[in-house]
């Protein structure tokens, strides 16, 4: 899954992304409310943690133009602002949660991870397919009960077509959600991931059809 950091704070828009690249989240960061808005109209992104108070253009305003695109992407906005009527203007613009600084990085994943299972059809935060078990709270597979060792990349790879069972992705949709702005699109990195991962699963878990991109039914 991909995720777009808005802070203006250095130091805690450095600590997310490490926090949730360590997750296994593919994350680009935005220092203010003009990049924000530079990075998400050439990007896809699963969900954006947005701050309120932003250089050049505060949060309220980003998430009214992110809204004037009828975009369903899911926002959770991040700020040191808890008062009440603060927390309606932003749900009211359009936010899907909002969190109030200080806070757990813990309960901020957990509230990511509860709106993009939103997006699904999964419920709860596991997801079985056959004999494979993902827990997505955790960040691991299981194969007949056992665990599998899974790369970030990997496991970020069987979670977006495990999460989207029966739909063909294409090899630019998977890399649009799981890389991040820094990847190169160039390489055979991508494939090496996506053939190494098909080696550690029962075979045809995941499909390759020709032309078209890969398949779990």
């Amino acid at each position: 899954m991909k995720l777009l950091v808005v802070e203006d704070e250095q130091s805690l828009r450095s600590a997310l992304r490490k926090g949730f690249v360590k997750l296994g989240y593919a994350v680009d960061t935005a220092a203010d409310g003009e990049e924000a808005l530079e990075l998400y109209y050439s990007s896809v992104y699963d969900a954006i943690i947005l701050d309120i108070n932003l250089p050049k253009m505060d949060g309220f305003e980003v998430l009214k133009e992110l809204r004037k695109e009828n975009t369903d992407v899911r926002v959770i906005i991040l700020s040191a602002r808890s008062e009440l009527d603060d927390k309606i203007v932003g749900l009211d613009t359009g936010a899907n949660d909002y969190l109030a600084k200080p806070f757990h990085f813990m309960e901020l994943e957990a509230r990511v991870r509860a709106l993009l299972r939103r997006d699904f059809s999964t419920q709860g935060t596991e997801i079985v397919t056959g004999r494979l078990l993902l827990k997505t709270a955790l960040k691991k597979v299981y194969l007949d009960g056992i665990e599998i060792n899974l790369t970030k990349k990997e496991y970020g790879i069987l979670e977006y077509l495990l999460m989207h069972k029966g739909t063909i992705v294409s090899g630019e949709e998977l890399i649009e959600h799981v890389w991040d702005n820094e990847a190169d699109m160039f390489t055979n990195a991508f494939k090496v991931h996506v053939n190494a991962l098909r080696k550690k699963l029962p075979r045809d878990t995941i499909k390759n059809i020709r032309g078209q991109g890969y398949y779990v039914e």
